[in-house]
């Protein structure tokens, strides 16, 4: 019994030593690639409930509860999750996708993209980079909501104006004061 307790403290520290390391490196990988703040959390918090069901998972085993019960109820779990997500396994699909756009995504907020689709026109700046979705600023003023499931699945064109987007709304402002129609 005390070596069952002792793996399980193991596990435990070893949980807490991945999660700093992990955190601290997402953090800093946000911070090269200018992510804001609150995607960060998100993510961090994502992965941190992950690798804490996993260790979780691991010191039932190391306890003695049983390989077949601790796997029994691990898939029971998934089995829930996947029934009650069913309906609507596009929140689900952008979530992974939002992760992956976090760690593999090329484009930042401020540069102007073109996301290749057939029926409609999606091009602007990119003003956020949210767990669900793109919010994309257009020429006209238009802000679209673009799924990030869709980001990954379709062409996406960097543009060549790389006006930040407040400096072209200043300039849009100014014009529109000297410029009455």
């Amino acid at each position: 019994m005390t070596n069952q307790i002792l793996l399980a403290c193991i596990y435990l520290a070893v949980f807490l030593f991945l999660q700093r390391a992990l955190t601290h490196w997402v953090r800093k990988l946000a911070q090269m690639k200018q992510v804001s703040v609150t995607r960060t959390s998100l993510v961090t918090r994502f992965i941190s409930y992950v690798m804490f069901f996993i260790t979780l998972s691991l010191m039932a085993v190391s306890l003695g509860l049983g390989y077949q019960d601790v796997s029994l109820f691990v898939s029971s779990a998934f089995a829930v999750m996947g029934v009650a997500l069913v309906a609507q396994w596009s929140i689900l699909s952008n979530l992974t996708a939002g992760v992956l756009i976090f760690f593999v995504f090329p484009y930042r907020i401020g540069e102007r993209i073109k996301v290749v689709d057939k029926d409609e026109d999606i091009s602007g700046v990119i003003v956020e980079i949210a767990l669900f979705h793109v919010l994309i600023h257009r020429d006209n003023g238009d802000m679209v909501t673009y799924p990030n499931n869709l980001m990954l699945q379709k062409a996406v064109l960097k543009l060549a104006d790389q006006t930040p987007l407040a400096q072209r709304q200043a300039q849009s402002d100014s014009k529109k004061r000297f410029d009455p129609e």
